[in-house]
């Protein structure tokens, strides 16, 4: 660890140690909390939006809309922090921005922020200024807390500290005015999750908001009760970002720790009635097979089709096959892995059909019995269709990058995988990634942790990443590695900048202090920029799995120090 992390640690330490959460609100609180120090800010000539995780349904991480921020002027003497917005608790949601909204008499950028109390604000991204804030906690409830999972995997339970709110990224339908997100609650007893939709203006619930979420599909799998399995709002958890497409609001679960029963559910609701439209689960007559990709949202083509990975759990149908040409009885198995019924472990297309999701195509690497037994999900890096092409780029914790085409993923076969490429890492891939098209090169970065910043070059001759990628500098330890963001003007020579995110140290399971750095896109071996270079830039406590927004000349990051921090040109 570097001399400015040590000191970073120590610093945000001391500053947490009389910290203290902030009450949970069941009322509107208007006023400026955020832009504390008084400064007046120039009207922004930018109104760009971010209404999605990660920018866009495919996942990318970019916005290739950005003019003010560039490798020039990205430096520690013109660029730091801004203003904080100070909210409830602590942030796992992506903050998520609406250019130029009519909003307090006038349009203004405004920026969304979601806690684990349930609690969603509405901030003037230029200044700070708090519109409006509600809780959407149910009357009589309050959050679900890390007390209330008992998995025998984890205890205590860490991987979410606190509060279980809100904990899955939002979206946003800026035509409607709908900001739509997965709040909890339970008295201890009963647990219960709502979707909600409710007005970005206001913050009012739209007609037919919040409507329950329950689901249950034939099965004879784990948790099952005279052939059905049902959605369990306890164990399931909402980790992954919400998806908007072609008029239907998608959300995936996975669990709290791999507490069973639980199964990998996708659930669809209209986005305009709310009436719920789709129901998949992806383990019916098995178990497990979360859906979380470390918080990275769903990704979805043009067509409405979803593309997803699993985590651990069955792979196939439960009925006696032989390998095709092992002989007479040789290599029996219990289950035909080429079954549809179950599908962890696996990559998948999901097209919508009737009430439910097919498999239309879909990857299960031929060791998954192997990754199963060793707690080796596919599901675990986040996933992303490279723009424009198609190509799906995925990760598994077996230390496989793995890049699929997204209409033909080559299945299941014993010999080996059939897939257009294979990358071996040797890392566990907890991490973001994100992608990049200057004028003469695409890049596709990942950052996993206990490894170095990658930059692999995509080849639209070959459809298939450079092996002699760039090689950046190291910094992401412990379980969790980094998550990526990039910004640039077009493919403008001079505006590309890839920002990254991630904890300092090694015990990082719950809560630990980050650091978010900047690097020139078109060669990471050049950093530009960090929070650690001056005092008053520090992030605090980083934010597990949640990727800087990066928009309209300003760079907004979530933290567990409870609060965004937004920086920009000084």
């Amino acid at each position: 660890m570097s001399k400015y992390n040590i000191v970073i640690t120590v610093l945000m330490f001391m500053i947490c140690v009389g910290c203290k959460k902030s009450p949970v609100q069941n009322n509107n609180n208007n006023g400026n909390n955020g832009n504390t120090g008084g400064t007046t800010y120039p009207p922004n000539t930018q109104h760009i939006s971010v209404l999605t995780q990660h920018n866009d349904n495919s996942r990318s991480g970019l916005n290739n809309q950005e003019a003010k921020l560039t490798t020039a002027n990205v430096n520690s003497k013109t660029f730091g922090k801004l203003f904080n917005l100070a909210v409830d608790d602590y942030v796992f949601a992506q903050p998520l921005v609406v250019g130029n909204l009519p909003i307090s008499s006038g349009t203004h950028n405004v920026v969304f922020v979601s806690t684990v109390a349930n609690s969603v604000y509405a901030f003037d991204a230029d200044n700070g200024t708090q519109y409006w804030k509600k809780n959407y906690t149910v009357s009589g409830m309050r959050p679900p807390s890390a007390n209330d999972m008992n998995s025998s995997w984890c205890s205590p339970y860490n991987d979410i500290p606190g509060s279980i709110g809100i904990i899955g990224t939002p979206v946003i339908d800026s035509v409607a005015q709908t900001i739509y997100f997965v709040a909890r609650s339970t008295d201890g007893v009963t647990f219960v999750q709502y979707l909600h939709a409710v007005n970005i203006t206001t913050g009012a619930e739209q007609p037919g908001s919040p409507v329950q979420i329950t689901a249950s599909v034939k099965g004879t799998g784990d948790g099952s009760s005279n052939g059905i399995v049902s959605f369990d709002p306890r164990r399931n958890n909402q980790r992954q970002g919400l998806v908007l497409v072609n008029g239907a609001v998608y959300i995936s679960f996975s669990s709290h720790c791999d507490w069973n029963p639980y199964h990998g559910w996708i659930i669809g609701y209209n986005s305009k009635t709310l009436a719920q439209q789709t129901i998949y689960c992806d383990t019916p007559n098995g178990e497990a097979g979360g859906i979380w990709e470390s918080g990275m949202g769903i990704a979805a083509d043009a067509q409405g089709n979803l593309f997803v990975d699993t985590g651990n759990g069955t792979v196939g149908s439960p009925v006696p096959y032989t390998e095709p040409g092992n002989g007479t009885g040789e290599g029996t198995a219990s289950t035909d892995p080429t079954d549809l019924t179950n599908r962890a472990e696996s990559a998948l297309k999901l097209t919508p059909a009737g009430s439910t999701l097919t498999v239309s195509s879909y990857f299960t690497p031929s060791n998954y019995l192997d990754l199963n037994i060793n707690d080796l999900d596919y599901g675990v890096m986040g996933t992303m269709l490279i723009p424009n092409s198609n190509f799906y780029l995925t990760g598994c914790k077996d230390g496989n990058l793995y890049l699929l085409n997204k209409d033909n993923m080559g299945g299941y076969t014993i010999t080996g995988n059939a897939v257009q490429q294979t990358i071996p890492l040797n890392v566990t891939m907890h991490c973001q990634p994100a992608y990049y098209k200057s004028s003469t090169n695409e890049f596709i970065y990942v950052w996993s942790e206990n490894d170095q910043l990658r930059a692999f070059p995509f080849s639209r001759a070959s459809n298939t990443l450079a092996t002699s990628q760039v090689i950046g500098p190291g910094g992401a330890t412990g379980p969790t590695g980094a998550d990526l963001s990039v910004s640039s003007n077009g493919t403008l020579a001079g505006t590309g900048v890839l920002w990254a995110t991630y904890p300092i140290g090694t015990n990082i399971n719950s809560v630990a202090p980050g650091i978010l750095r900047a690097f020139d896109a078109s060669d990471i071996t050049k950093e530009l920029w960090n929070s650690g270079q001056t005092v008053g830039d520090e992030i605090g406590f980083y934010a597990k799995f949640c990727s800087p927004t990066v928009v309209n000349g300003h760079v907004y990051l979530a933290t567990f120090t409870n609060q965004v921090i937004v920086y920009g040109l000084k």
